[in-house]
């Protein structure tokens, strides 16, 4: 690990590849798992204000969700996360093309100029999730299984995880945060860490 500010930085962040290969997983990883994505507070009075700009365009599933639950839920740890359809199915806002690609209809609305929130930073920031501490927040690498793709695409590439994820990494901690990390990954390119990985 490495410390920047107070947040502390796995360093699989620094040395790992990853580069989504949407063509290959289809975007399963918003459909996957026993939890929706893991939402700030704030974040959950953003989706609230702009539902009606988007609810027409969500599945049917989706919306009676909606309707009963809401946008937003606790999962079984007691986090705050976007609702799910069924206890392990699709996140409510999720949707399909009709070549079978996932995608997310928040993103699609901000991507056309129809909202101002773009999704969920942990969304944006994945394959990286945030814990919250009390006095420091951890950045850590979530290996998943149905990412293998996305790990061979950017070994392929040679794309540093934290590379890949610039703009949410900015987006989330600052454009000053981001050069001290490039500082660190300089740093960490001469580190033995004693394996082959």
């Amino acid at each position: 690990m490495i410390e920047i500010d107070d947040k502390v930085v796995h360093f699989d962040v620094f040395r790992k590849c990853f580069a989504c290969d949407i063509a290959k997983c289809k975007g399963i990883c918003c459909v996957e798992g026993d939890s929706g994505a893991p939402l700030e507070k704030a974040e959950e009075g953003k989706l609230m204000e702009i539902l009606p700009k988007i609810y027409n365009r969500l599945t049917e599933d989706a919306k009676a969700v909606i309707d009963e639950k809401g946008v937003s839920m606790l999962d079984i740890e007691g986090e705050l996360t976007t609702s799910i359809i069924g206890k392990a199915g699709a996140c409510v806002f999720a949707n399909k093309t009709d070549e079978g690609i996932i995608y997310c209809e928040i993103e699609k609305a901000w991507e056309e100029g129809l909202v101002d929130f773009r999704k969920p930073i942990s969304c944006h920031l994945y394959p990286i999730r945030v814990k919250k501490y009390s006095s420091f927040e951890a950045v850590n690498y979530d290996v998943w299984n149905i990412c293998k793709d996305a790990v061979k695409l950017g070994n392929e590439k040679n794309v540093k995880i934290f590379e890949y994820l610039k703009e949410p990494l900015i987006r989330k901690y600052g454009e000053e945060w981001y050069k001290e990390m490039c500082v660190a990954a300089d740093y960490l390119k001469d580190v033995d860490f004693g394996d082959k990985r």
